[in-house]
Parts: C-alpha cells; structure tokens; sequence
C-alpha cells in the first residue's frame, strides 16, 4: 500500500490545504453538528476587525491599522480562541435584533419604557433617575456599533483579560516595527499599563444596566416584560444580567442558546410568566441557525459581575 503524502509527520503543502485539512478533520469528528453559515462568519470576523482596530489606536495611534489587520487576517490572530466567544456573542444577537427589526415597528430607542414613567417627560423638566439610567442603557448600547450602524463591541464592555491580551498581542506586533528605536519601544510599555489603567476604569452597558435595575427597584419585573413587548432587547438582556449579577455578553449568549422551556427559569429573578415571554420565545424561533443548547439553565450560576 502506497504512503499518502498527507500521513503525519508530513506537513501539507500550503498553510490554506493545513487550515482546510482540519476543518475538514472536525467536520468528520462531528458530522451532524451544526457549522457557521456564512452570514455568522463575516459578522464575526468584522466585528473583530473593528475590535482590533480600535484597541491598536488606543495602544498608539500611529499603527497603520490596515497592515496590522491584513498581517493577522493572513496568518491568524494572536488571542483567537480568546476572542471567538464575544464575536460570536456580539455576532448573534446582531442578527436577532435586525431580524426582530424587519419583523416589528417598536417605538424610537431614546422613548422611556412605560413601566419606568407613565407620563412623557417634558422639555426642560428634571430627568427622573429611572429615566436617566434607561437613557444611559441606551446610550452604552449605542457605542456597541460604528458610524455605519455596524455590530461591534465597545472597548468598555469587553473582559478585562481579553483586553490586555489583544493589548499586548498588538503591542508585540508593533514593537518589530519599532524595535530599533528605542524611547519608541519603551513607550509601548508605558501605554499597555495606561491603556489596561483606563480601560479597567471604564463603565459599559453591563454597568449601565445595573445601574438601571438599581433604580427600577420592585419594578424591574414590568419593565422587563414592556421590553419583551416592545422587542427592546438590550434593556431585556442588562435587567437580566443584572438579576443574575452576570456580564451582557454572557448573558445574551445564554438567551440566545437557550431551549424554550429553560426561558421561565433563565428569567426566574425577574418573575417573568410564560404570556411575558411568548414574544420572546417567538421571536428566537424565528432565528435561523441558532445554536440551541441542551444544557439545563434551571441553575443558572451567579456570579459577581465580569467586565
């Protein structure tokens, strides 16, 4: 019998052939799960080249942000498995709002649920602190896509070790650059430790929507069920990531993986019954390729909060 060229101990050819010959690999180890459509794909990955993007201008704003991200793009990023997660995330509930959207009319983003004020504010008047903390929900949210309404993830509302580790993966790249200049080097230590410094001081929507939940007090339950009404599902997923003191990312991805009959227990804090979230419950039906959990979230984990 002839020895294939592909046995191992025999690299492949071309890095391309590597990367398909593993793909192709786990497909056959798992036949039947699911795999990314194409639409998965591309959201990800651009809502990853916005993250780099926007972490190399803050480490120094001097990185040609295009010749960092086409090197990567050729050869892999750095914290790619660390990173794969929050795109996926981001990725998802991306393409459930705008299916919701296509699907529904809800009210403009900036009106007040009606849970937190039965009364429209009027101009000049005092903003209520249940108002305002909404309105900072929705201002968070807002910082969670580009100037062209792209999905991205803002650099507050990423984990903090996730963070540093793309800091540091893209300083490392920047210092071949630099390496013979040493003041220029030396600096980038300098603004890995301020960038980290900063970063760890920010607030995103995860802080937002604790903050807002704090002030909705008792009534944190009726606004969750308006929001399920008015398909507003960042307010939905900051109440519920701050009943169960966990992050926005992993709480959407919980919401966005979970079975249908695991919704009542997953919105156990906030007593939200099986009529509150049929809409919900329809509306993640709707979304193609989801991939569904089968794991049991009746014990959904608290946790302090993560950034």
């Amino acid at each position: 019998m002839s020895e294939s060229i592909l046995s191992p101990g025999i690299d492949p050819p071309s890095p391309t052939l590597s990367a398909r010959l593993r793909e192709m690999a786990d497909y056959l180890a798992a036949p039947t799960a699911g795999r990314l459509t194409e639409e998965q794909r591309a959201l990800s990955l651009g809502i990853a080249r916005r993250m780099v993007i926007d972490v190399a201008a803050r480490l120094d704003p001097a990185i040609d942000p295009a010749a960092l991200w086409n090197e990567w793009l050729r050869g892999g990023l750095p914290s790619a498995a660390r990173l794969a997660g929050a795109c996926f995330a981001r990725a998802e509930e991306h393409r459930w709002r705008e299916q919701s959207a296509q699907r529904s009319s809800p009210p403009p983003l900036l009106a007040e649920p009606e849970a937190a004020n039965d009364e429209s504010p009027v101009i000049g008047e005092e903003l209520s602190d249940v108002a305002r903390a909404y309105l900072a929900v929705q201002i968070a949210d807002r910082r969670r896509f580009d100037a062209l309404g792209n999905p991205a993830i803002a650099i507050p509302d990423l984990d903090g070790e996730i963070f540093r580790a793309l800091l540091l993966d893209i300083a490392a790249w920047r210092l071949a650059e630099v390496s013979k200049d040493a003041k220029r080097a030396a600096r980038l230590g300098d603004a890995v430790r301020a960038g980290t410094d900063r970063q760890a001081a920010e607030s995103g929507i995860a802080e937002a929507g604790r903050a807002y939940y704090a002030a909705l007090g008792a009534d944190a339950a009726d606004a969750a069920a308006a929001a399920i009404a008015r398909h507003d599902w960042p307010v939905l997923i900051t109440l519920a990531a701050a009943a169960h003191r966990r992050s926005y990312d992993d709480m959407a991805l919980a919401l966005l993986t979970a079975e249908s009959a695991a919704l009542p227990s997953l919105f156990a804090p906030l007593r939200l019954d099986h009529i509150a979230l049929a809409p919900l419950e329809a509306s993640l039906a709707m979304l193609p390729a989801r991939a569904v959990s089968d794991a049991d979230h009746g014990e959904f984990p608290t946790a302090e909060p993560a950034r």
